[in-house]
């Protein structure tokens, strides 16, 4: 029997549960006695508070408790940073002044019995403002853009303005991304519970021991003291990556009132409180040769942060690296605004700075009379030459060939305008797309059972990639088992430490420690069954015997060997180990790790009304050893569609007045729907890197979105000849004037 199951496409082992509705999500760990929490947000979008009548309110039938920053406890807001959190600046301490940084902050929670209760109770709640004029717009002259206190702001090599003069050739152009919002299927929730000094948070959380670590610091409790649940997520994007204000206002209105709360973020409260992808603004100058070859790069971008926090991002990164190019230089900037603070968004910083990259390139190459795929060849980088060290490994331009074989890229007529479908004009459009290849420390634990099956556990989390799936591949390859002898679990923060479940890491990082762990067991088992004299391999040294499919026996014993099972029973009690895995930083510091792609896309617009609709589209990725392809085609699915969606739609629009975001509903904040797909393709490069980890794999869920929105507005400029350089594309920017 072959128990190799590491690159097979399993169906996900979660999917009953999770059709059958057996999987839990944070709202459903309902609680005996548990009553219901609403959030009240601001009205204004800068200010302080300056009355508050709760009278009515309390006492309104089965009210329990009003809870503003006049009656909340005073929380310690102990010292906590995780590298998730912005390094500069300090979290909102919710309910602990009477201070109003931005439009949503909450600035009461109300608790009943039922939850219509609680929200009629809460829209009753009245607040009086003294109200200042919020700052917003990150194109207000008013704005300052300064540099953000930690990290690298500003790169350079060679002298790219010297050279940019100079160029033959040259695009040098703007470019303005809109702000998004997460908006994944389940809504942020927390149920939260006391017993003592212990408290139990069901909360929805990408990072289950870092909240853990928050909420222990903000109420100046022992991290033990705390636990956190989370064994599934409805999609996230980042946005449960951070631990927000209303886990700890679950966690105050359960403590004050005595009972279990249960609270819910509307819609519309995920506007507010729960992180965006910021709105950037970037300058783009690329100078050439004749024949194609960079002589410069300027890379210049500002994105928009809150004042109490300053959140970057990777915002110009990728173009150090990209394409080769002596003459390089990048410029990172903050603008401080009155808003609540953005987040890591699929794709974060990647997915912006290589739109505007991958847009001028493609202008360039227009410029030149060149082929978009010729012009990146012409510029593939042997080395990092922003760290001067090698790559790993890079297969770009093998994603080229692959995804532009597939996508017939050989049929398009290289003119604007030269392509139709009776009167529709189609456009074809190529960009690249890269993110690096992540590894933090996890920690797993293994056990093996009697029955000869073995438990898994980590506290990482699932938000939709599969890991439930790739980590019970990666143990069952490892011990040589069946998948269905193996049982994973992940989610709560009791379990071995893991990092965030985003960054395109968990795979390389909890499924290395995974295989750590199971490597372990197996050393520990084999150890006490050579000590064990009613098993075979009594006696025997440990380097004469060995796993082989999940059976122990001496190295040439043709026999079958001794089972999991058969050991465990043998000893009468479950085997069990805990380890940890991280990169080795010798390794690290001598290569530049990054995952690559290339995306293909073709649209159709139409020159009457400017409706623009993406056909199809290709992408071809470079990610090392592939757990599971059928995972990992749905993760790049996923991305492309969440591309169209920053291609073609999606943008959160506030009011200059006041901060409020005037689409904060799934009416007019729009995302791609089942019309909106079209056909979608993704195939992946044979790729061994030994160097990024042990399993040899590489992050997929961040680059799948990454090259998706430069390849849109490639195809749409492909199309129509007009060259758009905001997002999101709008029928207004192609309609022919």
């Amino acid at each position: 029997m072959t128990t190799s199951v590491i690159g097979k496409p399993l169906p996900r082992v979660d999917g009953r549960a999770k059709v059958t509705g057996d999987a839990r999500y944070a709202a459903d760990f309902n609680q005996p006695g548990q009553v219901y929490a609403v959030i009240v947000s601001a009205t204004a979008g800068l200010g302080r508070i300056a009355g508050v009548d709760s009278a009515m309110v309390e006492s309104m039938p089965g009210v329990i408790a009003v809870i503003t920053h006049r009656n909340a406890p005073r929380l310690p807001y102990g010292e906590h940073k995780s590298y998730i959190d912005p390094a500069v600046g300090e979290r909102l301490h919710v309910l602990q002044d009477d201070r109003v940084r931005f439009y949503g902050q909450p600035v009461a929670i109300v608790v009943a019995d039922t939850l219509d209760r609680a929200e009629r109770a809460a829209s009753s709640l009245k607040l009086a403002y003294e109200a200042e004029r919020p700052i917003v717009d990150p194109a207000d002259p008013t704005v300052e853009a300064i540099a953000p206190a930690a990290g690298h702001a500003d790169t350079s090599r060679g002298n790219a303005d010297a050279m940019l003069a100079s160029a033959p050739v040259k695009v040098d152009e703007t470019y303005d991304i809109a702000r998004e919002n997460h908006n994944p299927m389940e809504p942020h929730a927390t149920i939260a519970a006391w017993s003592g000094d212990r408290l139990t948070l069901w909360s929805k959380s990408q990072f289950v021991v870092n909240e853990q670590a928050e909420i222990a610091a903000i109420f100046g409790i022992p991290p033990e003291n705390v636990q956190v649940v989370c064994p599934f997520i409805g999609g996230a994007f980042g946005t449960s990556l951070r631990t927000w204000p209303h886990v700890t206002l679950a966690a105050m209105a359960a403590r004050q009132t005595g009972r279990a709360i249960k609270l819910v973020l509307t819609r519309k409260q995920m506007f507010f409180t729960t992180g965006h992808r910021p709105r950037t603004l970037q300058r783009i100058a690329i100078g050439a040769n004749a024949d194609g070859r960079l002589t410069s790069l300027i890379h210049e971008g500002a994105g928009e942060t809150s004042r109490y926090e300053q959140f970057t991002e990777a915002l110009t990164s990728a173009s150090g690296y990209m394409y080769s190019c002596r003459n390089v230089r990048t410029r990172y900037r903050l603008q401080q605004l009155d808003i609540s603070t953005p987040n890591h968004m699929r794709g974060p910083g990647e997915a912006s700075g290589i739109f505007a990259l991958e847009c001028a390139l493609d202008e360039l190459s227009y410029s030149l009379g060149l082929d978009p795929i010729e012009l990146r060849r012409r510029n593939e980088p042997e080395i990092d030459e922003s760290e001067n060290k090698p790559f790993s490994s890079r297969s770009l331009m093998k994603c080229y060939d692959l995804a532009a074989g597939h996508f017939g890229w050989s049929r398009r007529t290289p003119e604007p305008r030269s392509m139709r479908d009776g009167r529709l004009l189609i456009g074809m459009g190529v960009a690249s797309a890269t993110y690096p290849a992540y590894h933090a420390p996890s920690s797993a634990r293994v056990r093996l059972l009697p029955d000869g099956t073995a438990e898994v556990a980590v506290a990482a989390s699932d938000m939709g990639p599969g890991t439930y799936t790739s980590m019970t591949q990666v143990a069952a390859e490892t011990l040589g088992l069946p998948v269905e002898q193996v049982r994973f679990s992940l989610g709560r923060s009791d379990y071995p430490p893991a990092p965030s479940h985003g960054g395109s890491w968990t795979m390389a990082s909890v499924g290395s420690a995974i295989r750590a762990a199971c490597i372990a067991v197996q050393e520990k088992a084999a150890q006490q069954a050579v000590a064990d004299q009613r098993l075979p391999v009594f006696g025997a040294a440990l380097d004469a015997i060995e796993w082989t499919g999940g059976r122990l026996r001496r190295r040439g014993d043709p026999s079958p060997g001794q089972s999991y099972g058969d050991v465990v029973s043998s000893l009468g009690t479950p085997i069990e180990v805990e380890a940890s895995a991280q990169r080795d930083p010798d390794v690290a510091e001598r290569y530049s790790m990054h995952s690559f792609g290339a995306v293909f896309v073709e649209v159709a617009v139409d020159p009457d009304v400017g409706t623009i609709r993406v056909r199809r589209a290709v992408g071809a990725y470079a990610i090392g050893r592939v757990v599971n392809p059928r995972l990992a085609a749905s993760q790049c699915t996923g991305g492309m569609i969440g591309g169209i969606g920053m291609a073609l739609m999606e943008r959160t629009v506030l009011d200059p007045r006041d901060g409020r975001p005037v689409n904060a509903h799934m009416a007019d904040y729009l995302v791609p729907v089942n019309l909106d797909i079209p056909k979608l393709e993704a195939h992946f490069v044979e790729e061994l890197d030994p160097h990024v980890n042990p399993l040899g794999v590489k992050g997929l869920g961040e680059i799948a979105l990454v090259g998706m929105a430069p390849a849109i507005a490639n195809a749409v400029f492909h199309a129509t000849g007009k060259r758009v350089r905001t997002l999101p594309i709008r029928i207004e920017d192609v309609l022919t004037v």
